[in-house]
């Protein structure tokens, strides 16, 4: 007697095939909900004033304004406030990476008393809002004759930042503490071990880093309003201020196809940021 084969189930494969699908439809779904604001931005820029003001909402213009790109670039000085952003933001977010690395590398594998109690103040000056600080720090920048300089964001940059600190200081606790004892037997200081051992492991979260303070510098707005003159200041700023008619109503149209243009280079970061999330993963360095 011959045994005869049964058919295969097929249950798993609906099941996987269902949540691949459940999957893919809540990515879609996720990826139109943060593209959405993006492209509605895109679409804005390309309208007439009398289209965005128009009611019921036109979802589409009516003829592609492509000339509102062009007319944003030359009303104003684009590339000079474009350069000034880059410049506060290149600053800023190399000093703040690099100090934040160092005070995130003295938290994880340093001892001395009260380091818990300093390193709970940290994390809780994070709840701090910024409209708290700002007085006293436009105070503090005015004694020193600092206004309309850019020394605010170097002095910034050296003062770390909470959040970064908290990221450093979780990857640098879990490296291998053999990593730091080898180098001690071999006569290296924590400085040295800081630079060679525990800064070049640490490519991830450097990139993680430059990425989100790249981000908060550029977008900011309130900080170079308030200590930068018209000459010095951002394209953040610039954005904000300067589309206005002679009645001083914004030019909303035109406003929309600058901010276009302004997100443009921190996307442009981040996809050139992404390639060290890969190429400088810790695993890769320790093997």
């Amino acid at each position: 007697m011959t045994a005869t084969s049964l058919p295969p189930n097929s249950a798993p494969r609906v099941r996987v095939r269902v949540n691949r699908l459940v999957l893919y439809t809540v990515l879609v779904s996720l990826t139109g909900l943060f593209i959405g604001p993006f492209g509605w931005l895109i679409l804005n820029g390309l309208k007439t004033s009398a289209e965005l003001a128009a009611s019921p909402v036109h979802w589409l213009p009516a003829t592609f304004q492509w000339q509102n790109f062009a007319d944003a670039f030359n009303l104003i000085d684009f590339l000079g406030y474009a350069r000034n952003s880059l410049i506060i933001a290149l600053i800023y977010a190399v000093l703040v990476t690099l100090s934040s690395a160092w005070v995130g590398f003295g938290f994880a594998r340093l001892e001395a008393p009260g380091k818990k109690t300093l390193f709970g103040i940290l994390i809780g000056s994070m709840m701090l809002p910024q409209m708290i600080t700002l007085l006293p720090t436009y105070l503090i920048f005015a004694k020193l004759g600092m206004v309309d300089t850019y020394w605010p964001w170097v002095f910034w940059g050296l003062a770390a930042a909470p959040y970064l600190v908290f990221l450093f200081r979780q990857f640098f606790a879990g490296l291998p503490r053999e990593l730091e004892e080898a180098a001690i037997v071999d006569g290296c200081g924590y400085g040295m071990i800081f630079w060679r051992i525990f800064l070049p492991q640490s490519w991830p979260v450097l990139s993680a880093s430059f990425v989100i303070a790249f981000t908060w510098s550029w977008g900011d707005y309130i900080a170079p309003q308030l200590l930068l003159s018209t000459d010095k200041s951002t394209l953040a700023v610039a954005v904000m201020t300067t589309y206005v008619t002679s009645a001083g109503t914004p030019v909303a149209n035109l406003q929309a196809a600058a901010s276009v243009m302004y997100v443009v280079p921190i996307l442009l970061i981040f996809l050139i940021a992404q390639r060290g999330f890969v190429a400088g993963m810790s695993t890769t360095g320790l093997k």
